[in-house]
């Protein structure tokens, strides 16, 4: 067959293995998180986990949970690390305006010990709080993102909330997450891309504002979940006094390498750093 007789859109995996990306790490910046994402190797005919570590390089990672539960800690967190090791970031912020962004990204840089040269230096910010076409054309924003990620030479991009730019339109979530997706893909970037969870929604579900239409498209879903001690059973359970706050995470997917798929105890400490404890009930890895 001639190669004008292909159908457009057509390709042959050695055509497009010239450009795949080989699979490694992209530090989280949460404690005990990395460990998480492995890749599989063979030794003596046996297969062995071996962490990444990190989120996938290039992954769209999707971050989803009720109120407080510590996503946009989560999303500062990997914000700051990539600044510290020298990466830029471009930081989208839908729901928080620019200049609270900043105080809250400062506080975590001296918790973290991050030098705030590296955050000015390193973190870029489209404050679509503050101009309304940005969150209510897709298209204006994904041509910004390709233009700054271009002209300023950006590897990671970070939007808190995907939520905010389908408020009030949640049937319009599938095509707005979907171009966003495409953008930071064709880009190859790494990018954390958090949503909001419905009071309606089960709280350990992968399923957000959007239905499941979100996780369907990204490549990881991890979720974010809490609830309250309110029994001494529980109490007894989660070694915490009746009152207090369990917080948790659980990888819910990711297409692009192997992950541990049990739920793990999470905590936000007093400096407000987000970070993992260990499994919530101890057993075999996923």
């Amino acid at each position: 067959m001639k190669k004008e007789d292909f159908v457009e859109g057509l390709y042959s995996f050695s055509e497009l293995e010239k450009e795949a990306p080989p699979l490694e790490g992209v530090p989280t910046g949460v404690p005990g998180l990395d460990v998480l994402f492995f890749r599989l190797s063979t030794y003596e005919g046996e297969f062995k986990k071996i962490p990444l570590p990190g989120f996938p390089r290039f992954a769209v990672v999707h971050l989803t949970g009720v109120p407080d539960t510590g996503k946009s800690l989560v999303a500062e967190q990997f914000a700051l690390t990539q600044a510290e090791r020298g990466e830029k970031v471009l930081f989208v912020t839908v729901e928080l305006p620019g200049p609270f962004l900043v105080q809250s990204i400062r506080e975590r840089a001296r918790s973290l010990g991050v030098p705030w040269e590296q955050v000015t230096k390193n973190i870029l910010l489209v404050d679509a709080a503050k101009h309304f076409e940005l969150r209510e054309d897709v298209l204006a924003l994904s041509s910004l993102i390709e233009r700054v990620v271009s002209r300023e030479k950006i590897r990671h991009v970070v939007i808190d909330s995907i939520t905010g730019l389908y408020e009030g339109r949640e049937m319009m979530a599938r095509s707005i997450v979907r171009k966003l997706y495409h953008t930071v893909k064709s880009l190859y970037q790494t990018a954390v891309f958090v949503s909001q969870k419905r009071s309606s929604h089960e709280e350990i579900s992968a399923e957000a504002a959007g239905g499941y239409a979100v996780p369907h498209i990204v490549d990881c879903t991890i979720v974010l979940s809490k609830f309250v001690v309110t029994t001494k059973q529980l109490s007894a359970l989660y070694g915490k006094p009746v009152g207090d706050v369990v917080r948790t995470l659980r990888i819910d997917g990711c297409r692009i390498c192997g992950h541990d798929t049990r739920t793990y105890l999470a905590e936000i400490t007093e400096e407000g750093i987000f970070s993992l404890k260990g499994p919530l009930f101890q057993g075999k890895e996923g």
